[in-house]
């Protein structure tokens, strides 16, 4: 069986949580429930390292501001991780060339994370922090439940992970403009408190 599928699912989670995965995806290998994944994640300093990651993941991504820090750092992290962690399980399987793997992991990923990433940004216009907990729960919880249902059910399992993908985009779309007056709105805060200082120490 073509490892596509899982590669294509994982790329997705990756986007939203790459600690997440590269955690699951080792317990999965470890405990021996899937005999797809990867040595090289089953090990127990890999395992360790992404499970510090992930809580530390767990906290910001529900802090308002913070969670757009962390995802802007991680821009470059999430998609390489898809990439190396779909590498190796088309390195595992031998059904998929391992650049081909790589590269619908990496993208997956990071068209996942352009999802996730705009939608904080949409929300953090919001200065309430509940919305962003419970965004941030639901990402978790959607990312282990999908790549739990991966392992058993690869077909299935991409699919839904392509019609989140899609419907992420199209919400992002729409909350484009939303973003930008956020923007235009802070920026002139800004400016007005910049104008107000520099009148507050104008000499008499």
């Amino acid at each position: 069986m073509s490892v596509l599928p899982l590669v294509f699912t994982s790329g997705w989670a990756s986007g939203i949580n790459a600690y997440a995965v590269v955690l699951l995806l080792g317990v999965f290998g470890a405990t021996g429930l899937s005999d797809d994944v990867p040595e090289a994640l089953q090990r127990p300093e890999i395992l360790v390292t992404a499970g510090v990651l992930f809580l530390c993941e767990a906290v910001a991504d529900k802090i308002p501001y913070v969670d757009s820090v962390w995802d802007s750092v991680h821009t470059v992290i999430r998609p390489v991780s898809g990439a190396v962690v779909g590498a190796l399980l088309a390195g595992q399987s031998g059904s998929l060339p391992d650049l081909a793997a790589g590269a619908i992991g990496g993208s997956t990923a990071l068209a996942s994370h352009t999802v996730k990433a705009g939608t904080r940004m949409a929300i953090n216009t919001s200065p309430e922090p509940f919305s962003n907990v419970l965004m941030s729960t639901a990402e978790d919880l959607g990312v282990a439940g999908i790549l739990t249902f991966a392992m058993f059910h690869p077909e299935a399992a991409a699919v839904i992970a392509a019609v989140l993908l899609l419907a992420g985009l199209v919400v992002l779309f729409f909350l484009v403009s939303r973003i930008r007056r956020f923007r235009r709105r802070r920026a002139q805060r800004r400016e007005e408190k910049r104008l107000a200082a520099g009148v507050g120490r104008s000499p008499d």
